[in-house]
């Protein structure tokens, strides 16, 4: 079912088929996110015109392409390469008149690998803030409504510099709602929220920002695009495939297999331990009871939830999610899965990890304290240890964490 959702959206045949029209003058591609490497040699073997263009990919995610030039920098914390890079892509798009055509191809990662401090700031601000925000437990939409205040490039900024130029956005959402203007935060898109928005963000999760920062967020220089703005007239978009389309590849691979497929929704956030409590009592329900629906049954949810960090682990939102679940489940015949499908879980080098009626168990045999090791935000640790990790590399897509739950029939 994994596989099924990551082949759903791979990017290679979805770029292709949605590419725009070609413009009486040249064609620029800028390319950033997780799959941005990929979407981006799709473009230019499609294109049958002249074309040039630059992508910013994390480290790993490279490919070779024939006419766009591939950076690799760091996510989910952003570099000196991204940064690089980022100032080339506002060259490029300044240098566009009303002829031409700025073709933008974005993916999940992309709000971290476009780094363009806004004025008055550095780059160790931003760090220092999306590191703060990463361990905080707040939401993707409350992480990018901060970042576009505090960027020269994302919430629509970007459009901005390629007016007057015709602006076509090809976009792999990987946000609950799937909103263009949230994956990764909108450099082509006009922005609903405000520098209050923000501000009221960073008190909300406690988070005290350098001095810097804060009066940054209070310049109204600082202040994103709204929708409306007449310089974002000439902006398209197309949203190539959502976690919804990715979900309903796992239920076909699901009915196939002999299981019915139960989709509870494309968009549960939340504290991934609370999460994963709750679908294990929807699993126990289903096992025990029948509802809401009779066994053999594959309980299956995307969306994106969050770890507040407050031990000294890793985090990792998938293997946290399981952990939680083994816990709640206790040992009864439920197995299931869950992974990040761009292949990342966290800060790890795994997709995620899966469980079984015997996880607890051949824990407790090799000294595992599984209970602790939640609690100090180490469930990647725990099924290291038990060699249940998925490890798949980078996919080179994103369509958010896929998760199921496999409650078969009693025997």
């Amino acid at each position: 079912m994994f596989d099924a959702v990551v082949d759903a959206a791979n990017p290679e045949q979805l770029v292709v088929r949605h590419l725009p029209r070609r413009p009486r003058g040249r064609t620029l591609v800028l390319s950033a996110g997780k799959a941005a490497a990929v979407m981006a040699r799709a473009a230019d073997e499609a294109w049958d015109a002249p074309l040039s263009g630059l992508a910013v990919t994390p480290y790993g995610h490279g490919v070779s392409c024939p006419r766009v030039e591939v950076i690799e920098a760091s996510h989910p914390v952003p570099d000196q390469a991204g940064q690089m890079a980022t100032a080339r892509f506002l060259e490029e798009a300044k240098a566009l008149g009303p002829d031409d055509l700025l073709l933008c191809l974005i993916s999940g990662g992309a709000s971290a690998l476009l780094a363009a401090p806004t004025s008055g700031i550095t780059l160790t601000h931003k760090q220092k803030v999306t590191a703060a925000l990463l361990r905080s437990g707040a939401t993707i939409h409350e992480m990018n409504c901060v970042r576009k205040h505090l960027s020269a490039v994302k919430g629509g900024r970007l459009a901005l510099h390629a007016a007057p130029a015709r602006i076509v956005t090809l976009l792999i959402s990987d946000v609950p709602g799937d909103d263009p203007a949230v994956v990764g935060s909108g450099p082509t898109f006009g922005d609903a929220t405000t520098l209050g928005d923000a501000q009221a963000i960073l008190d909300r999760y406690g988070i005290q920002p350098p001095p810097r920062v804060r009066d940054a967020l209070k310049h109204p220089d600082a202040e994103t695009p709204e929708p409306a703005h007449p310089e974002l007239a000439r902006t398209s978009h197309r949203i190539l495939v959502r976690p919804s389309d990715a979900l309903r590849a796992a239920a076909r691979r699901a009915r196939a297999a002999g299981f019915r497929p139960l989709v509870l929704s494309d968009r549960i956030e939340g504290e991934a331990r609370d999460i994963g409590v709750m679908h294990a009592a929807i699993a126990r329900h289903v096992l025990e009871s029948g509802q809401p629906a009779r066994p053999p049954l594959a309980l299956i949810s995307g969306g994106e939830t969050t770890v507040t960090l407050q031990g000294s682990g890793s985090g990792g939102r998938n293997t946290e999610f399981l952990l939680a679940a083994a816990l709640a489940l206790d040992g009864i015949n439920v197995y299931g899965l869950a992974c990040d499908t761009d292949g990342i879980d966290g800060n790890g080098s795994h997709a995620g990890a899966h469980i079984d009626p015997g996880t607890l168990a051949r824990g407790a045999e090799r000294g595992l304290n599984a209970r602790n090791l939640l609690d100090t935000h180490d469930s990647g640790g725990f099924f290291e240890a038990l060699d249940d990790l998925v490890i798949t590399g980078p996919t080179r897509t994103n369509v958010n964490d896929f998760r199921a739950f496999l409650v078969p029939a009693r025997a």
